[in-house]
């Protein structure tokens, strides 16, 4: 029947609305899609207000509601090392509209770490961007004679057992630096673990500790106040942010590499090409001149691949390496 308006006037607007129902369906899919986004985004960081990763997830988070049109929310979701905030996303609706800023931690370490979670940074997540790492440094008490790695090494095999270091707790990050240098150098540092940082860095600060591994941000003002001094970089290139001082690897420990990173994901599923419209706002953030230096500020080194599948084989590459590092400490938590 063809579409003429000859027809009385409650006939005629049926027949027009049953022709505009046939127009729809012929409509390709990629036209009735959804624009995206079109409401706010969640944006979980899976740690409490104030520590680095929520800085830079909020100062992220300003760009993007720029470069999208819609507002994109933090929402700190802690507990359980970031485990609580990275099964809330893992379970989430796959459309796009929540995102998590993860670190080592729930991306990598605690799959070996805690007995059970719900999730697998594997295959729970679609990646869309690597966002750079934090490098660890290995900083002293000003009474520890050792003024390198390899002093370091010479005066614990000395007398095995003598020196110890301080963590922020059992199978963090600070902890398993330790488990690895002594894997790789052939040392016995003491692991003494601390209820949190502040606790460590405290005891460092009074000569109960001789050292700690912590991230260059924290470790920062106390190298340049002289409280603290520092012995190497934790990763095999030196920090953009403190370029004086060496890298552990280039000093005979070639391969020592700790450091905390931080990546982008959205649940598993999420439809590639708004994985692509993340990816892509986020390139531009990181582009940004101001954030750029905000982040060089912190110490953040920038990640030189940015694409998805970067992001999924770093995060291949950091479970297996962890694997063996924190079956070595025997650490285990619930």
């Amino acid at each position: 029947m063809p579409c003429t308006d000859q027809k009385p006037s409650f006939q005629k607007r049926r027949f027009l609305w049953a022709c505009a129902l046939a127009a729809t369906a012929a409509l390709p899919a990629a036209a009735l899609a959804e624009r995206f986004p079109e409401r706010p985004i969640s944006f979980v960081v899976p740690f409490p207000p104030g520590g680095p990763t929520d800085a830079m997830a909020r100062t992220l988070a300003i760009s993007l509601t720029e470069t999208l049109g819609q507002s994109v929310i933090v929402e700190n979701k802690a507990g359980a090392g970031g485990n609580i905030g990275a099964d809330f996303v893992a379970r989430a609706r796959p459309d796009g509209y929540t995102i998590m800023f993860g670190t080592s931690g729930p991306l990598a370490i605690n799959k070996h770490l805690y007995r059970k979670i719900n999730y697998d940074p594997q295959t729970s997540f679609a990646p869309i961007i690597r966002v750079g790492h934090l490098p660890n440094v290995l900083v002293v008490n000003p009474a520890t004679k050792a003024t390198t790695v390899q002093e370091l090494i010479a005066q614990d095999k000395a007398k095995p057992g003598s020196l110890d270091y301080a963590s922020s707790g059992n199978g963090a990050s600070s902890h398993l630096a330790g488990v690895l240098f002594n894997k790789m150098a052939g040392t016995s540092l003491q692991h003494i673990p601390y209820k949190g940082t502040g606790p460590a860095l405290n005891d460092l600060l009074a000569g109960q500790v001789n050292m700690t591994f912590t991230d260059i941000l924290t470790a920062m003002p106390y190298i340049k106040a002289g409280k603290f001094k520092a012995i190497g970089v934790a990763t095999e290139k030196r920090s953009q942010a403190m370029p004086d001082i060496p890298t552990i690897a280039e000093q005979g420990l070639p391969g020592y590499d700790v450091s905390v990173f931080f990546g982008v994901v959205a649940p598993a599923g999420t439809p590639a090409d708004r994985i692509e419209t993340l990816n892509a706002a986020f390139r531009k953030a990181l582009s940004s001149e101001r954030i750029r230096k905000t982040f060089a500020d912190q110490g953040l080194e920038p990640a030189s691949d940015l694409s998805p599948a970067g992001l999924s084989t770093f995060i291949a590459q950091e479970v297996t390496k962890w694997k063996a590092v924190v079956d070595a400490s025997g650490a285990k938590l619930d």
